[in-house]
């Protein structure tokens, strides 16, 4: 049995059998997701919904440097620049893409193989089974660029154990296969040199049993993560209610790890710190991964709107100087109200799904 290609492009799409592959095909981008390969994918999965042909879906990106290391921040700066609504636009493509996978009625299987960093969370860790290898690099590192993060990470990160959550969010730091395990961001580890067997191994698979046996025939364990031994520290440092608090904690341990952790969070836009901290802390309560996307959407179109998060991404991507001038750049004046808005409704632009 042949793959057979069905579609070209930046969303690339083969077939085997009962499985239907969608490869993210911007390698030289590192697969940054873009509004049309957003809308194309949707398209994709309402199609297969109903489809008695189709039994599974498999998400991967091509090459092998990474799933993909987010949206094209760069469109999101241009347009911006110009009252553009792109990013607004976007981001509610992108939102219902992710719940799209979270939702799914056909079992979804998500290869995060390589870099998998911001929307590319969103369209692996919100998935069925969710694969990672050797190889793979996960991280949320937004609050870096002036933002948060989104892609309703807050909902998973706000039920990975302990503390270890909040510190990924604010930190940024990238985790491997045994960590994100431990986080629950994945379900099973394959070796990298295995993933070119995955499509004929999942070609007849039409249930969520059907899938979770095949994976699990190919798992391995992963070498120890650095997470489970972190514990000690960052459930004292990251407990606290308030970033200042945090900060003063982290300060105060005689942890390397934890000094170093102080030393990111000094660089970090202190408005994102803080939006971030209760974008987190609230999730905790959601019901819903849905609830954790809509207040996304409201924190990303306050986002834009303000100043950190085009600056940011001027010093990271556009004159690449990585001096960002945060304002405010001390904590202790970041505004209350200033946070408030960004979790304020945005009435008829609040973001809704459907199936």
């Amino acid at each position: 049995m042949t793959e057979k290609a069905i579609r070209d492009g930046d969303v690339l799409v083969r077939e085997l059998g009962a499985l239907r592959r969608i490869t993210l095909n911007r390698p030289k981008a590192l697969n940054a997701l873009t509004l049309d390969m957003a809308g194309a994918m949707t398209a994709l999965l309402r199609a297969w919904a109903d489809d008695d042909a189709v039994g599974a879906v498999l998400i991967d990106g091509a090459g092998e440097r990474g799933l993909c290391a987010g949206g094209d921040l760069r469109a999101l700066y241009d347009a911006a620049k110009v009252k553009n609504p792109l990013p607004e636009k976007f981001w509610a493509s992108e939102y219902q893409l992710d719940v799209l996978i979270a939702r799914y009625r056909k079992p979804v299987v998500a290869v995060m193989d390589g870099m998998v960093m911001g929307g590319g969370v969103g369209l692996s860790a919100h998935a069925a089974h969710r694969v990672v290898t050797e190889r793979s690099s996960i991280a949320m590192p937004e609050v870096g660029i002036g933002y948060f993060p989104d892609v309703g990470a807050s909902y998973l990160l706000a039920r990975s154990p302990g503390c270890v959550g909040m510190h990924l969010a604010l930190t940024g730091e990238r985790i491997g296969a045994a960590d994100a395990l431990y986080c629950g961001l994945a379900d099973v580890h394959i070796a990298a040199e295995k993933l070119a067997d995955l499509p004929a191994l999942l070609a007849d698979c039409r249930t969520a049993h059907d899938v979770r046996t095949r994976l699990g025939e190919m798992s391995v364990s992963p070498a120890p993560g650095k997470l489970p031994a972190a514990r000690r520290w960052i459930d004292v440092c990251y407990g606290a209610d308030e970033v200042e608090e945090i900060v003063a904690r982290l300060r105060a341990s005689p942890i390397e790890a934890a000094r170093a952790a102080l030393a990111i969070l000094q660089r970090m836009s202190p408005t994102s710190l803080k939006i971030t901290l209760r974008n987190i802390r609230s999730a905790v309560s959601f019901a819903e991964v849905e609830q954790s996307f809509q207040q996304d959407y409201r924190i990303s179109l306050a986002c834009i709107a303000g100043h950190d998060f085009i600056e940011g991404i001027r010093a990271a991507i556009v004159d690449k100087d990585r001096k960002p001038a945060w304002r405010p750049d001390k904590l202790e004046d970041v505004r209350p109200d200033t946070v408030d808005g960004h979790f304020r409704s945005v009435g008829a632009r609040e973001l809704s799904f459907t199936d």
